[in-house]
């Protein structure tokens, strides 16, 4: 028996359901309930969970964001030192700072960033609905300007593609996977595959986006790829474990990178190995080492900022 037979055979004894990141490796893509990007997760765990345990196959953001919006489940992380730079970049007492420089401005904060970065925050926005969150909640505060983090990508994003005045904190907030793409990148890609079309996402740097052919978060790049025919194929300007879920659910089509170096050490460290040990450790003493329980008094602040998103969206 094989490690991926060792986790289902367990898997079907437990009161266990497994979500996985796109990002995570292939092999645990094979082995989960449900996979997808880190919000589209959460509200599976939320709405469509039945069990009292649920393993969550990704960074440690991702399992808080899970935690706040299901106090009463145990949330497990295969791995809880599997962080995000991206996240790092913003903390509840930047915004505060920022707060007191920007007083009556709102706080729209990226679903990538901590729990307790979240509840310093007047509302989450998605990749997806980031420019539909920002130009609401301008309006709700009567305002032309939007403190927005921690990605500055994404803060260009939108500050392109709406009237608003972004101020991006703490202003040089990246994803270094999404960041390192470059114009070059694109060039050659082009080159190498010219009839491809060019798919990037909206953590990538705003030269970038102005040559891809279309631009859309995690989710909607997948979909992109299974709603249109294109012979010459996709160029991924994402992580790369996108691009591999792409080529094992559409074999029949042609996937390339944009960067073959756009890979997450960090979502790569949620191995086939880490999900079997979690799932021995169910029930067990071990049990405690894995689980990610946000605060309460922290979790109602930040699910403050989440249903905020999930109400004006």
């Amino acid at each position: 028996m094989d490690i991926s037979e060792k986790i289902l055979a367990l898997k079907s004894e437990k009161p266990v359901t497994i979500l996985a990141h796109y990002y995570t490796p292939l092999g645990v893509h094979k082995i989960a309930d449900r996979i997808g990007d880190s919000l589209g997760l959460s509200k599976i765990a939320k709405n469509e969970v039945d069990t009292d345990y649920i393993v969550f196959a990704g960074v440690l953001f991702m399992a808080e964001t899970a935690s706040i919006l299901n106090q009463s489940k145990k949330i497990l992380s295969p791995d809880k030192t599997a962080g995000c730079p991206l996240a790092s970049f913003l903390t509840g007492k930047k915004i505060e700072e920022y707060k007191l420089k920007y007083p009556g401005i709102p706080v729209a904060v990226y679903v990538n960033t901590t729990a307790e970065t979240k509840a310093h925050a007047d509302v989450c926005c998605t990749s997806s609905n980031s420019i539909e969150i920002t130009q609401k909640i301008a309006e709700e505060w009567n305002t032309d300007t939007v403190l927005f983090g921690p990605d500055k990508n994404l803060a260009s994003y939108v500050r392109n593609r709406t009237s608003l005045k972004i101020i991006s904190i703490p202003g040089n907030g990246n994803c270094p996977r999404h960041n390192l793409f470059s114009k070059q990148d694109v060039e050659k890609a082009k080159k190498d595959h010219p009839d491809a079309v060019v798919l990037v996402h909206p953590e990538s740097p705003p030269e970038v986006q102005e040559m891809a052919d279309f631009i859309g978060s995690t989710a909607g790049m997948l979909n992109y790829s299974y709603e249109h025919e294109n012979e010459g194929g996709y160029i991924i300007g994402t992580e790369v474990g996108l691009m591999e879920h792409m080529k094992w659910k559409s074999p029949q089509k042609l996937f390339f990178p944009l960067n073959t170096n756009a890979l997450c050490e960090n979502m790569k460290k949620i191995t086939l190995e880490k999900v079997l040990n979690v799932l021995k450790s169910i029930g067990t003493s071990e049990e405690k080492q894995y689980e990610v329980k946000v605060p309460k008094p922290i979790a109602e602040k930040a699910l403050i900022s989440i249903n905020k998103m999930i109400e004006i969206s």
